[in-house]
């Protein structure tokens, strides 16, 4: 299961997360890992730029394309970005523990075409809520880019 606020990385990470908004509203999934909702988004492939990456990622998650917006932040503080994943697949007993130190660049983007999610292991549920609604259990290391996202800065957030 994954736990956030880990500590000692063993390794580093780039990914990327959305807002993905529809009008007023914000689309969120909720995760099969910990049953936690919270923005779409994932790690960035080899060869991929970071909004091929936020756009297959939100696809993937969501069933959603979208058109990719502005930097809400770049977030990489271990104190909060350390992400704890467990034992790495296909190391066996006494394994690895996957602790990866996530550098992540959070997007704006808006809502183009609902279509089917190709990954529909990783969500449990998603939908679009009201900002002042957002269901619980959230992602902790997801509110404070939330939290940037709204405030509407002209500049991004470094964390």
């Amino acid at each position: 299961m994954t736990r956030y606020f880990a500590s000692d990385p063993t390794e580093l990470g780039l990914s990327v997360s959305a807002m993905v908004w529809r009008g007023a509203e914000l689309l969120l999934m909720r995760r099969s890992d910990n049953g936690h909702w919270g923005l779409p988004g994932g790690f960035v492939e080899v060869g991929e730029s970071v909004a091929e990456a936020t756009r297959r990622e939100v696809e993937e998650e969501t069933g959603w394309s979208v058109e990719v917006g502005g930097l809400i932040g770049v977030y990489s503080d271990p104190a909060n970005q350390v992400v704890d994943y467990g034992l790495a697949k296909g190391s066996g007993p006494g394994g690895v523990d996957r602790r990866v130190q996530v550098v992540n660049l959070c997007f704006h983007a808006e809502a183009v075409e609902e279509g089917e999610m190709t990954t529909p292991d990783e969500t449990l549920e998603k939908g679009f809520f009201a900002t002042d609604a957002l269901p619980q259990p959230f992602v902790p290391i997801h509110t404070i880019r939330v939290e940037d996202g709204l405030a509407k800065r002209d500049a991004a957030a470094i964390r």
